[in-house]
């Protein structure tokens, strides 16, 4: 088996990182990637196990010519502009859970899913988004399908919520060590409830979507205005800094007592997912939010080209436990300095709630009369 494993991460490094127990899913999802046979190639030859999408990955994919013919269909619907939108995503994610279905099933469950977002319109609304979850749950109609709800406050309270009722949800915008610890024991929480209910432990999943890459242009921002060398040192580092910290988080929750009893119940833990793992800066490595990342019980979801790139030259080990006492030294020179991690994330969840509601509201457009 050691010769097999090694020969895989020599051929390619994409299947090392699942030999490795991490999961990679792949940050992008259309018509075009499930019409041409690309998302199945992209299982069956690198091991992607799963799918996540968001309002910016379906406002660029509106523009290929597959959409065209319905979107000119639906603008004369009586359907209003939001269910038009719908109207075209839900056949896509649907789609994309039937290619993993072979997947999820040999995985017993545990890999496989595609994630759709509530609207993000929604993400200071707890009852709104609650509502819109179950919604969509019961439209897709899918076991394997994560939707996705916000970890602002309002998003957390409906994520414990839908837990409690034994939905599979994949809570994203985590920005910050702060917004982790929340999520993770919301989800304890919940999965708690949902046991108390008489719940089947089985039928929870959840993973927590933790944001990289803009966290490092915001914090490097700040550094660079501070223009020290010491400030200029610690460049570039932030969201790999983050990821390890809500990692060790991670174990310290599902692998301690905290999560114990449910464990024994067989609940499974809410994996960490790496998202925004592409390089902004163009002087960094295309592989800095993978390379270093790499451990089980964990998911990195790779846009295109970061995924590409891994594959050709990326080199696949354990690195994600290691470094912990670097990882706490960092976030100590940045709160030196007046950056707080849990203060960047807050601004960079506001954010990121805007821009994925800007995205939203431009696709919605594209089907108004």
């Amino acid at each position: 088996m050691a010769v097999c494993e090694g020969e895989v991460m020599r051929d390619n490094p994409l299947l090392a990182l699942k030999v490795l127990g991490q999961h990679v899913w792949l940050d992008n999802l259309s018509r075009t990637l499930l019409r041409e046979g690309t998302l199945q190639r992209l299982i069956g030859e690198d091991g992607i196990d799963g799918v996540t999408s968001n309002p910016a990955v379906y406002q660029k994919a509106f523009a290929s010519p597959c959409y065209h013919d319905d979107v000119a269909r639906l603008r004369g619907s009586p359907l209003d502009a939001g269910a038009r939108y719908e109207s075209l995503v839900i056949p896509d994610i649907q789609a994309a859970c039937d290619v993993l279905r072979p997947t999820y099933v040999a995985s017993a469950g545990k890999a496989g899913y595609v994630s759709l977002d509530v609207s993000p319109e929604l993400a200071y609304d707890p009852v709104g988004t609650e509502t819109a979850a179950r919604r969509l749950h019961c439209a897709v109609a899918r076991d394997n399908l994560l939707i996705k709800v916000v970890a602002t406050p309002a998003g957390i309270r409906a994520f414990e919520q839908l837990t409690s009722s034994g939905l599979r949800v994949n809570v994203t915008l985590i920005f910050s060590p702060r917004h982790y610890e929340a999520v993770a024991q919301a989800y304890l929480r919940g999965a708690q409830r949902w046991l108390d209910r008489g719940g089947d432990a089985g039928q929870l999943c959840s993973v927590a979507s933790v944001f990289l890459s803009r966290v490092d242009t915001r914090v490097d921002q700040r550094l660079a205005a501070i223009d020290s060398p010491s400030a200029q040192a610690l460049k570039g580092r932030s969201g790999v800094a983050l990821a390890k910290r809500c990692y060790a988080r991670y174990q310290e929750i599902f692998h301690g007592p905290a999560f114990a009893a449910l464990a024994r119940a067989g609940v499974w833990p809410q994996a960490p997912l790496w998202a925004s793992t592409g390089s902004k800066n163009s002087a960094d490595s295309d592989a800095l939010y993978v390379e270093p990342l790499i451990g089980p019980e964990t998911v990195t979801t790779l846009p295109d080209a970061t995924l590409a790139a891994f594959r050709q030259h990326g080199r696949a080990t354990t690195t994600l436990a290691p470094g912990l006492d670097a990882v706490q030294t960092h976030i100590q020179a940045l709160a030196a300095l007046g950056i707080d991690l849990d203060d960047v994330g807050e601004s960079l969840q506001t954010e990121g709630v805007r821009l994925f509601a800007e995205a939203y509201e431009k696709s919605v457009a594209e089907f108004r009369d």
